[in-house]
């Protein structure tokens, strides 16, 4: 086992922490102040380059999206040294262009989910009110679109990401809502993933790919598991094309954006007010500025 930082982290399924080009595989159970991530981190090597896995809804798909561990996920990957992350996401289209089989990077996420998620790291005598004008790093989500189009994948740059509740899926009247809102897809785990990313001080990117229309559309079958899996499946090979590229990408590419700053302005709270085992608790994360 390599104390080696890890660079890149990736969340999503088993098509890709299985995927046959990963070699060198270890397995790292992490604890952190916000309880065990998802699943045990997945450590391999792609295209000679070191990644860390997670399985967002755990191996065999045990937990809803609201039961999702956000903050222990995002904590876990901060600690291994992960400065970008790579999200991949079933989501529904909310418009006709972005089609079944379809890729889209997403440039604005709008959280209509309810219940409590853990939506961030602060608290505890710790307050910081983080930027997220643009909660996708531009920078990764440029690279992640020429991944897939090396792939040979039809990829969409930009569009605003709904996440709702869930588990179940929308109504029409609901879906026709976030239509009228000018949404462009839909999906149930982006928010607060992004977020936590972005006060973690990571770079964070969503590669979505589309499954199906939801229940908006009248001359398609409404949505369902089944179609869902289907869609992913046909995918399957195109979503590792593209990640083998993108990481053999950044590993040569500098990051450029301030996503690694994200929080040199946020932190509000007197310092001398802090208490010291809420800094020790967040020290992977506030440690450079409360050392």
């Amino acid at each position: 086992m390599s104390d080696e930082p890890v660079r890149i982290g990736v969340i999503g399924g088993s098509g890709l922490y299985n995927m046959p080009q990963l070699t060198d595989v270890e397995e790292r159970q992490i604890e952190t102040p916000f309880g065990p991530p998802s699943d045990s981190i997945i450590i391999g090597t792609l295209g000679g380059v070191r990644v860390a896995f997670v399985p967002r809804h755990g191996r065999g798909h045990i937990y809803m999206p609201g039961e999702v561990p956000y903050r222990a996920n995002i904590y876990a990957l901060k600690t291994l040294g992960v400065e970008r992350v790579i999200a991949v996401s079933a989501c529904g289209s909310l418009r006709e262009d972005y089609e079944p089989g379809h890729i889209v990077i997403p440039d604005q996420l709008y959280d209509n989910t309810k219940d409590e998620r853990g939506r961030t790291f602060f608290g505890d005598g710790l307050v910081a009110h983080i930027g997220v004008a643009d909660p996708f790093c531009p920078d990764l989500s440029h690279h992640a679109a020429e991944s897939v189009r090396q792939a040979g994948g039809t990829v969409h740059e930009g569009g605003c990401f709904v996440t709702i509740e869930g588990p179940r899926f929308s109504t029409k009247g609901e879906s026709n809502v976030y239509r009228s809102w000018g949404m462009s897809i839909i999906g149930m785990t982006t928010s607060p993933e992004a977020y936590l990313a972005r006060e973690a001080e990571m770079c964070y990117t969503v590669i979505a790919h589309v499954t199906d229309y939801d229940v908006w559309h009248e001359a398609e079958g409404p949505v369902s598991v089944e179609m869902v899996i289907r869609t992913l499946n046909e995918n399957l090979e195109l979503a590792q094309r593209s990640l083998l590229n993108l990481v053999s990408t950044l590993a040569e590419a500098e990051r450029t954006c301030t996503c690694g700053e994200a929080l040199a302005t946020a932190i509000i709270t007197d310092r001398r007010k802090i208490p010291p085992e809420t800094i020790e608790r967040l020290k992977p994360i506030v440690g450079k500025y409360l050392s």
